[in-house]
């Protein structure tokens, strides 16, 4: 993947500059915006899917009527777009560098639970356009802060290396194969929109997230330009372990060959009970390290109560460690929690890379 040359070698430049000036930021959660605009089915579905059907789109198998759409957050894209643009705009006013495109769930395989596989490639296309628009405005405004376009791939809802059904161990609902086709496609969607890095995130399974390097790598090398691309797996409990099994430091061995821009953890923990991971990546990366947590565990209710005050708190320890390049919030965060986020690590500087740790020694 390195041999290539980058699709927008100025934009890289621009990146890693900031990354070796200062701190930068991520956005937060979309899923918690969202919820605060209590969107009803009839807003999901817009004008497009008014009466159960794609006007758009012909095809044969079950349709997008005979399922609730509700819920499908990265439908907004395409039926509320205004929205969508909203919450960047509001993560980009509150300090974020750097913005994730609304496609976490934006693969064949995810959107097939709604019947709306069709759509893949559209809503990562979109998504990134969306999300470039609002970087593009915000730059205009102050060209010394430059704004970037982070394009997501999730996880998908399926997972190769484990199986769904407790009675056949080696039973698996999806293969290696049909992963790295749903994200070729996506990815391709996310590039043609604009995106100026691809992060694969909210890792769970080692060997999906292989799958879509994998299909990054065919991607790039396809087109004959490279984007960087951006890794962050999710420690699933306090075990300190992927669903998959990994230590933060095997997960960082098992990718680290792609010679990715970044790697770092978010979800499934606040930031507290991330820092002794964070902390072991920082340690062993050959490259930038990242981190966008949850805002604290969920309580009884689903909610996450850690205020964007107590949030900072403990963010900020991880910035005047040396941690970090690169941090934001995931699941209960707001554009607060990114305010307050960017104010406690703005004096700090970013993780020196060990190759510049060496050359200073």
């Amino acid at each position: 993947m390195s041999a290539l040359p980058w699709l927008h070698p100025d934009r890289v430049a621009l990146l890693e500059k900031a990354l070796h000036e200062r701190i930068l930021i991520l956005d937060g959660g979309m899923g918690t915006m969202l919820q605060g605009h209590s969107l009803d089915e009839a807003a999901f579905r817009g004008e497009r899917f008014v009466d159960g059907h794609d006007g758009n789109h012909t095809h044969t198998h079950d349709h997008p009527g005979s399922c609730d759409l509700k819920g499908n957050n990265d439908l907004l894209t395409l039926t509320k777009p205004d929205i969508i643009r909203g919450v960047h705009e509001a993560y980009l006013e509150a300090g974020a560098d750097l913005v994730e495109t609304n496609t976490f769930n934006s693969t064949r395989i995810s959107q097939a639970d709604y019947h709306l596989d069709h759509l893949a490639y559209e809503l990562n296309r979109e998504g990134a356009r969306l999300a470039r628009a609002a970087c593009d405005t915000y730059t205009a405004k102050n060209p010394a802060k430059p704004r970037f376009v982070i394009g997501v791939l999730g996880p998908t809802s399926r997972t190769a290396s484990l199986s769904p059904d407790v009675n056949d161990p080696g039973f698996r609902n999806v293969t290696f194969q049909e992963l790295c086709d749903n994200y070729s496609e996506s990815a391709g969607g996310l590039i043609d929109g604009g995106a100026d890095m691809i992060m694969v995130e909210t890792i769970f399974d080692t060997l999906n997230a292989k799958a879509a390097l994998f299909a990054l790598s065919e991607l790039f090398r396809t087109r004959g330009a490279r984007l960087p691309v951006m890794i962050s797996g999710t420690i699933t409990d306090r075990s300190g372990r992927t669903l998959s099994g990994q230590t933060a430091e095997a997960f960082y061995y098992s990718i680290k060959h792609i010679r990715p821009l970044s790697v770092g953890l978010n979800c499934a923990l606040g930031a507290a009970d991330l820092r002794p991971h964070v902390q072991t990546l920082s340690n062993i990366a050959e490259c930038f390290v990242s981190t966008h947590p949850n805002a604290g565990l969920p309580n009884a209710f689903g909610e996450y109560d850690e205020t964007p005050a107590q949030m900072a708190a403990v963010v900020g320890g991880f910035a005047r460690d040396g941690l970090l390049n690169m941090v934001g919030g995931c699941c209960g965060t707001t554009p607060a929690h990114i305010k307050a986020i960017a104010e406690a690590v703005r004096d700090c500087a970013p993780r020196a890379l060990p190759s510049e740790t060496a050359q200073a020694a």
